[in-house]
């Protein structure tokens, strides 16, 4: 049965993207939990963190939950996806949600705070061109304060490793068209529904003016992630996890 959330409360869109989510990144819940081990272990559990390209709060929602003294500011540019956000966490005094262009180098003078302990995305930065990331790469720079982390979980293929790529992709599009047949909602279903809803429906249709069908730009390989850190301020960088496309890539100043 198709998946239907139209009328459905916040808690249901929520969970309705991070359904949709998984079905891309079935290790997602992993990498979430990697990433709140590493913000323990560097600068404990009451961080100030940055949730970038935020989307809906996923690692808000998976901060707060561990983290009761902790704080977070996720940024987007995307109405849809911040409209659940807002909704999901209304009555959540501990996150605030800001919208603002990455791409825009003053992104950052829209922020709260001029510092934080740690900044988390997840799956989101590989729309950005090459140019434009390392660029972003340097405002967190002068973001993260020192000793603060840098986690950045997103597809980081090698090209080198061509075989590999192609077993993988075989394997995880053969697991995700089992998952299509029982109904899970891939990537354009999940905005059909979105659009259906009345709540969602202008922030949908600004959110294509914005993106088109799809935002996407360079994926480059892990190596090339870990340098641009090094170059931004970040004293030590490198991959601490990775599947067989993505990896996990901490950096701390």
């Amino acid at each position: 049965m198709t998946e239907t959330v139209v009328d459905g409360g916040w808690q249901a869109w929520q969970e309705s993207w991070d359904r949709q989510q998984e079905w891309y990144m079935p290790d997602r819940e992993e990498r979430f939990r990697v990433m709140l081990d590493m913000v323990e272990a560097l600068v404990g559990p009451e961080p100030r963190v940055l949730d970038l390209a935020c989307g809906t709060g996923s690692i808000s929602d998976r901060l707060l939950k561990r983290f009761p003294k902790a704080e977070s500011v996720g940024v987007d540019l995307d109405p849809a996806l911040l409209a659940i956000a807002e909704g999901y966490f209304a009555d959540e005094p501990r996150v605030r949600f800001v919208r603002a262009d990455l791409k825009d180098p003053a992104w950052p003078e829209k922020l709260p705070h001029d510092s934080y302990d740690a900044v988390l995305t997840a799956t989101a930065l590989h729309w950005l061109h090459t140019p434009e990331l390392r660029t972003l790469y340097g405002r967190l720079g002068g973001l993260v304060r020192d000793g603060g982390v840098f986690l950045n979980a997103d597809h980081m293929p090698d090209d080198a490793t061509p075989r590999i790529n192609a077993a993988e992709r075989e394997f995880r599009h053969e697991r995700m068209a089992r998952a299509k047949e029982a109904g899970t909602a891939d990537w354009a279903e999940w905005w059909r529904l979105a659009a259906a809803d009345p709540r969602l429906a202008g922030p949908t249709a600004e959110r294509f003016e914005i993106y088109g069908e799809h935002a996407d730009g360079d994926t480059p390989a892990v190596q090339w992630h870990v340098g641009a850190l090094r170059e931004a301020g970040f004293a030590e960088a490198r991959p601490v996890w990775a599947s067989p496309t993505d990896s996990l890539v901490l950096a701390l100043k």
